[in-house]
């Protein structure tokens, strides 16, 4: 019996997919196999040595401690995509609001409030204020072109908008999900010179962190719009708030609020709704378990932060998966170590990600206790499991 243990309200539409009689689901589970979480803070908790698996039901790991999970041996899931289109509608929201100044009228709106019959020749009087142009046949650079970026570039061009795309590593998948019709720009400056509106769909990274800086909102055609839907720290504030006063940016609209950024004219601040839908909550959830589940029964890993994407379909009843260290001859110590116990070695895949790396082997016969202790006694091995079916 696996146990699950549950650091937030996870969805029960995801929760159904378990197995009842293969494993438990708890929230006080004291030494779980797995954990499904959503935004709970997990730095200053204690990681218990029966936890094999995290799976976040969302993209970000930001509350999850990724590198002692790595020393560890403990597979960090998330769930990239699961949330797209919930993003991508916010996103199109986000492109309108900032071309309509709709946020402004409508507050203006509401203080009209107590004029009586006024009003109706108020707003006439005063609409004009707030008036903005359409985004059909306008230019939109959107750069990334991951899960979300495609759904918005794709969403863009329905709309009538001139669209090009910048993304130097668009896996295949990406590639065949994207529309013809979006165009493909050369460089991030290219994208930044020519479009009226930006819209940001890259990961968090060190080199990705204040790309949208002072030397970047330079290149930009004045008046352009940025929208920053993926993370706050990807736009320098200060710079941003710079650009604004300049007129180089039009509007700024963000779903990641700041105090800085807060009542300033010309900013929406939006207070991180992109995946606040039922829907995106219920497809991250299934797609947590499902990961977690193919994982702990199976070995393979799919859509982990830490750890390679290293999926193999049983050939024989006997498998066995080690997580290890991304050095040189481990994969030799690892099948030498199993023959010699008189093991043949029916089928095997190894992937590496940075500093780990992972091993699925299917065998013959079972791998036996002994050889599993050695294997874990061995220096660079992180974990050994064996997951034999029961005949």
């Amino acid at each position: 019996m696996y146990k699950i243990k549950t650091l937030n309200k996870i969805s029960e539409v995801g929760l159904q997919h378990f197995d009842r009689n293969k494993y438990e689901i708890s929230e006080d589970c004291p030494n779980p196999d797995g954990i499904i979480v959503r935004s709970a803070k997990m730095h200053d908790m204690e990681l218990p040595a029966s936890l094999k698996a995290i799976a976040r039901a969302g993209a970000g790991v930001n509350n999850i401690p990724v590198d002692l999970c790595s020393e560890k041996g403990i597979v960090v899931f998330n769930t990239p995509g699961a949330n797209a289109n919930a993003v991508k509608e916010l996103v199109i929201a986000g492109l309108l609001l900032s071309s309509r100044k709709v946020v402004d009228a409508i507050s203006w709106a509401k203080s009209l409030k107590g004029k009586g019959e006024e009003v109706p020749k108020l707003v006439e009087k005063g609409k004009s204020a707030f008036a903005g142009p359409e985004i059909k046949g306008k230019k939109i650079g959107v750069i990334g072109l991951g899960a979300i970026g495609v759904l918005v570039a794709n969403a863009a061009k329905s709309l009538g908008m001139e669209v090009y795309g910048y993304d130097p590593y668009i896996s295949v998948d990406a590639a065949w999900g994207l529309s013809r019709a979006v165009h493909k720009a050369d460089s991030l400056e290219e994208i930044l010179a020519d479009s009226d509106y930006i819209t940001i769909h890259v990961p968090l990274l060190e080199d990705t962190k204040n790309m949208m800086n002072k030397e970047r909102f330079a290149l930009m055609k004045k008046g352009a719009r940025l929208l920053n839907f993926s993370r706050a720290e990807l736009v320098n504030t200060a710079d941003l708030l710079e650009a604004i006063k300049e007129g180089i940016i039009a509007c700024y609209v963000t779903d990641f609020p700041t105090d800085e950024l807060l009542d300033v004219e010309n900013v929406i601040a939006i207070p991180h709704l992109g995946a606040s839908t039922p829907e995106s909550e219920d497809n991250c959830a299934v797609m947590a378990v499902q990961q977690m589940m193919d994982y702990l029964e199976n070995g393979n890993i799919k859509n982990s932060v830490n750890f390679p994407d290293c999926e193999m379909t049983r050939t024989t009843d006997y498998r066995t998966v080690v997580a290890h260290k991304n050095i040189p001859g481990m994969v030799g110590k690892i099948t030498t170590t199993i023959a010699n116990d008189g093991v043949n070695i029916m089928d095997m895949m190894n992937k590496s990600k940075k500093e780990c790396a992972y091993t699925i082997i299917d065998s013959d016969k079972p791998v036996s206790d002994e050889v599993v202790e050695k294997l874990i006694h061995s220096d660079g091995i992180l974990t050994v499991r064996t997951l034999n079916r029961i005949k």
